[in-house]
């Protein structure tokens, strides 16, 4: 029996997973994305052409590879058929092809679920989450609270009456949210336009369908979303996401059990970027965040806000890949750092009047001041280069650096946006 691989974010999120998995699913049999939701934006570009995937796996554009979308997902369906409905238009017809399957027991996001993000988002005022207003909180809310709805309820004959009974607990919450408005009649025609979609999709019971695959010999890669410090568990808490975004998220959001892990990829920009509110030691509130905005094209793929960003930081990527057991890195946008003449890694903290190399429980109220050390730029366009040979000498630095700190291998390095920009470094 083989087992499965997972590929994950480290930082916070938009690490660039959904280019990697696009990158290695020809070597996979089944793509599975086992958590979060439609707050995803996994950008993938190829042939000149840019896609955004919010629910769907990344491996959909590889011919010969089967995608699930996992128990531990929550699905918007309007989201989802909009996705597909583009897909088509471009010439991509999943579920023509019988390449995607989904969870019976993937929860779903409802439009009230939505409109409760809204209303708490707007009753914490500058206290705010950041949420990306997808509903996605409050899907896993209900689920954890055993009031939720699945997939699978959509082909029993009282689905509409659980609904009801779901939406009126969800607008008596409402209604104490004083002068929060909303309309909701059109959001629910959508919506039950969408789950009749949904019923055209064929539902699975993830279990059995990836031990299925297991059990021929197949290989199969978990695709996370979001990154481990928005784990809901072991992120930043309380501005992280709703989900377990590590390894152990993998087994719980598709149903495999913890032996069956195989590799792990662990990925990691450069540089280090959040979206929305939160600790960010090593935030470059300045002219060089801004420059690493520009350069990087920083802004998020499913809200379009600005991405904060800083140096890389150690310390908490260390943390990220104890947390997940990461067998091998892989390094993105090494290509944005090309204009730099020197870099800098954040290596330390200087927290509570001691140096510590680790991320300590408490990082809002105390706000760690990173210990940065400088390293020489590359200043070279790494953009174009084709093979490992080409590799700027300081870049290899660089890498040699990093892989001491974390004591992982870095085995892919991105330098463009471009699938084709992918090499693989041993």
């Amino acid at each position: 029996m083989t087992q499965v691989d997972v590929l994950l974010g480290l930082q916070w999120g938009d690490e660039g997973k959904g280019k990697i998995v696009d990158v290695l699913s020809p070597k996979y049999d089944l793509i599975a994305r086992f958590q979060g939701g439609p707050n995803a934006g996994h950008t993938l570009e190829f042939d000149g052409k840019k896609f955004v995937l919010n629910t769907i796996p990344s491996g959909i554009f590889n011919e010969k590879t089967m995608n699930l979308i996992g128990n531990g997902v929550v699905i918007d369906p309007i989201i989802l058929k909009r996705e597909l409905d583009n897909l088509k238009k471009a010439g991509h017809d999943p579920i023509a092809d019988g390449k995607l399957v989904i969870a019976r027991k993937a929860h779903l996001i409802l439009p009230t679920h939505q409109l409760l993000d809204a209303a708490n988002e707007a009753r914490m005022g500058k206290n705010k989450i950041g949420s990306t207003l997808k509903g996605i909180g409050p899907t896993y809310m209900d689920k954890t609270g055993r009031n939720g709805l699945r997939v699978g309820d959509t082909t029993l004959p009282d689905f509409k009456e659980r609904y009801a009974k779901l939406v009126e607990k969800h607008t008596e919450i409402l209604s104490h949210y004083e002068g929060f408005e909303y309309e909701l009649a059109e959001k629910e025609a959508s919506f039950f336009e969408a789950i009749e979609f949904l019923k055209t999709i064929p539902h699975v019971d993830s279990e059995h369908y990836v031990n299925g695959f297991l059990k021929e010999g197949k290989a199969v890669l978990a695709e996370g979303a979001q990154g481990t410090l928005l784990d809901v568990d072991f992120g930043s808490y309380p501005f992280v996401t709703s989900s377990n975004t590590t390894t152990a998220g993998a087994c719980t959001g598709l149903g495999i059990a913890p032996n069956k892990v195989g590799a792990v990829y662990g990925i990691f920009k450069a540089y280090c970027t959040r979206v929305g509110g939160g600790p960010f030691p090593t935030e470059l509130d300045n002219e060089v965040g801004e420059n690493l905005r520009a350069l990087g094209h920083e802004f998020g793929a499913t809200t379009g806000r600005a991405r904060r960003c800083g140096w890389i930081d150690l310390p908490a990527l260390k943390y990220a890949i104890m947390l997940n057991g990461v067998t091998e890195l892989i390094m993105m946008k090494a290509d944005v750092l090309d204009t730099f003449d020197t870099i800098y890694a954040c290596t330390h903290y200087e927290y509570n009047g001691e140096t510590i190399d680790y991320m300590p429980y408490d990082i809002i109220s105390i706000e760690p001041k990173p210990v940065l050390k400088a390293i020489d730029g590359w200043a070279t366009d790494v953009t174009k280069i084709t093979s490992v040979d080409e590799i700027p000498a300081k870049l290899t630095e660089y890498i040699a650096f990093l892989e001491k700190e974390l004591e992982v291998p870095i085995k892919f390095l991105s330098v463009g946006p471009d699938r084709a920009q992918t090499l693989e470094l041993r």
